[in-house]
């Protein structure tokens, strides 16, 4: 028989580490029902595990521990397990003490035993067993024997009669909680139960910090690390895209060889080589090797703990202009993909700095818009032969300016539209933690970059089958690609670009990745390596200009489909979706118009 069992924890815990662990690939993630808060759900023997979302204490400050809140009090689960982190005990125990009074069957989980060993930090597991009245098990999730450790944990838990439960106490305690009595009894037990001279904060933590949280080092040292990963990925790409174009095209010469060996007709020849394959070809190629870099290289700072400090730092210019430091954390998740970090947002309690971090996160450049952003640095701004280094710099530049940007977007609806005071907030750094890079690279290849790249490469295939044929019906004034492109030839002069590339952006609507792929299809060429790229583009009367309002239009514009479906679910208001949509593009709209006129 299955039985339910739910997670809960404070954020920073490794309760996501300990349910990827228990169950692997056997789970799935949804929406709560009537609710915008995802929930990851997996099968573990014959448990079903329900992750619910992090929250400090069952009084809720945000949506996602409204939804942790609600599932506890409403008893759905059989048996709960609330992990806590060894090295910040005292704090963790509230919640556990809070759930006691709500579930008949619980397990206190306290995980990272290995990260307090090597901060000096012993717990006695048994002592607080006896304190709590409730079963302990005590391990550290990425060790290999904590998954039999826990079902054999929770195996016993359902052989022994379930306590007896005071729901009317516990729900009394989530919405008035006494917290002094509960600090009170959490600090007891800590007391009875910590060994050793260790903190929760290690010397070398503390070191770390007062150079990437201080107010001199900090931003030199955001910068620097942003330098390094911007380097990487673009010295990391430009062998690897060079190698995929020429298998692309070696494999469609064979492709095209079999078509007319088996004496296909040549609009389908034309039509799924020149068309579909081409652009999927193009999309691969291009956008593959950063990907593969970036999204890797991101995951190991987020897993050694340093996106926390890079959101600590960005608190003060977002303080300034209205919002949050939390906002800067959603910036830094738009940088996968826009769309993650408009839900990202939930994190934030106000209703106002949520939205304000929702309608400018689209300024921040996502995984769909690199790869356009670093072939046109590389085209046209990085002088043939100069070094990756060059590169590297003028994309830093470029996302430093993307923030920047993001800040004043922020300020302005913070003066308008979305006039309010900022509200305080909380926001934990977690101790620094060595990566698990093998772990980490394969998730981040499997659930990032294959997972984004399936979507785009789903939308290039039809999407050049389509350019293909619109670019074989013709009419009077030549092929419907040509008439539209020229109907707005001069509304793109005028921003310093041509009708062609506005109608790439908006054929590229459903996914960014495709812009590229569009606009060489609409000049009618194929794809290929960067110079052969860069000589189409100048045979089409493209410029630096042109490159430079293009560069600027692919990093102000409105987001790809999928983010303002996610918008729209977010806010539950069209309305709000259509301004996420127009504020980046009137500001990429008026950037090229002053490019364009400066050029002249």
């Amino acid at each position: 028989m299955e039985r339910t069992v739910a997670l809960a924890g404070n954020p920073n815990v490794g309760k996501s580490s300990l349910f990827n662990r228990l169950t692997g690939l056997r789970q799935h993630t949804g929406n709560w029902t009537g609710k915008t808060v995802e929930t990851a759900a997996g099968r573990c023997g014959s448990y079903r595990l329900v992750d619910l979302p992090g929250t400090y204490s069952l009084r809720p400050g945000s949506a996602e521990e409204r939804v942790t809140r609600d599932y506890l009090l409403r008893g759905e689960a059989e048996a709960v397990v609330v992990v806590c982190d060894a090295c910040c005990l005292e704090r963790n125990l509230i919640l556990a003490l809070q759930c006691r009074a709500l579930c008949p069957r619980m397990l206190v989980c306290v995980n990272m035993l290995d990260e307090a060993r090597r901060r000096g930090l012993r717990v006695d597991c048994e002592a607080l067993s006896r304190g709590l009245g409730l079963p302990v098990i005590g391990l550290s999730a990425r060790e290999k024997g904590s998954r039999a450790a826990l079902i054999a944990a929770l195996d016993a838990l359902f052989e022994a009669p379930p306590r007896p439960a005071d729901p009317g106490k516990g729900a009394e305690e989530a919405e008035e909680p006494c917290a002094q009595r509960l600090f009170e009894e959490s600090r007891r037990l800590c007391r009875l139960v910590l060994r050793g001279e260790g903190g929760a904060y290690g010397p070398r933590d503390a070191r770390l910090d007062r150079i990437l949280t201080g107010r001199v080092w900090a931003f030199p040292v955001m910068l620097l690390l942003l330098l390094g990963i911007c380097f990487l990925t673009i010295r990391g790409a430009n062998l690897p895209s060079a190698w995929l174009s020429r298998g692309f095209a070696s494999l469609g010469g064979l492709l095209r060889r079999g078509f007319r060996a088996l004496g296909a007709p040549a609009w389908l020849e034309g039509l799924l080589l020149d068309g579909a394959y081409g652009s999927l070809s193009l999309v691969t190629a291009v956008m593959l090797p950063p990907m593969a870099i970036f999204f890797p290289l991101f995951s190991l700072l987020e897993d050694a703990g340093f996106l926390p400090r890079a959101a600590y730092n960005l608190d003060r210019p977002f303080q300034a202009c209205g919002a949050c430091g939390k906002q800067g954390l959603c910036m830094l998740m738009g940088l996968g993909c826009n769309a993650v970090g408009v839900t990202g947002s939930r994190i934030i309690a106000s209703r106002r700095e949520r939205l304000l971090a929702i309608l400018t996160n689209s300024i921040t450049p996502c995984n769909g818009r690199f790869p356009l952003l670093i072939a046109l640095l590389g085209m046209f701004f990085a002088p043939a032969g100069s070094s990756a280094l060059l590169s590297a710099g003028l994309l830093s530049l470029v996302l430093c300016g993307s923030a920047a940007l993001s800040l004043a977007a922020t300020a302005l609806l913070d003066r308008t539209l979305l006039r309010g005071e900022s509200a305080g907030f909380v926001l934990e750094l977690p101790p620094y933690r060595r990566p698990q890079i093998g772990r980490v690279l394969l998730r981040s290849l499997l659930d990032r970059t294959l997972k984004v790249l399936g979507r785009a490469a789903a939308v290039a295939a039809p999407a050049g089958a389509l350019l293909w044929l619109l670019g074989r019906v013709q009419t009077e004034s030549g092929s419907l690609l040509t008439v539209w492109a020229g109907a707005l030839d001069g509304l793109g002069r005028f921003f310093g670009m041509d009708g062609a590339i506005l109608l790439a952006f908006l054929l590229g609507l459903p996914a960014n990745e495709t812009v590229l792929p569009i606009l060489l299809g609409i000049y009618g060429a194929a794809g290929g390596e960067m110079p052969e790229i860069r000589a189409v583009l100048l045979q089409n009367g493209w410029t630096s200009v042109t490159a430079l309002c293009v560069l600027l239009f692919t990093l102000l514009h409105w987001p790809c489909s999928t983010t303002l479906l996610t918008i729209r679910r977010e806010t539950g208001s069209w309305r709000w979706t259509a301004l996420a949509a127009a504020l980046p593009t009137a500001m990429g709209l008026v950037l090229c118009a002053v490019a364009a006129a400066l050029g002249k």
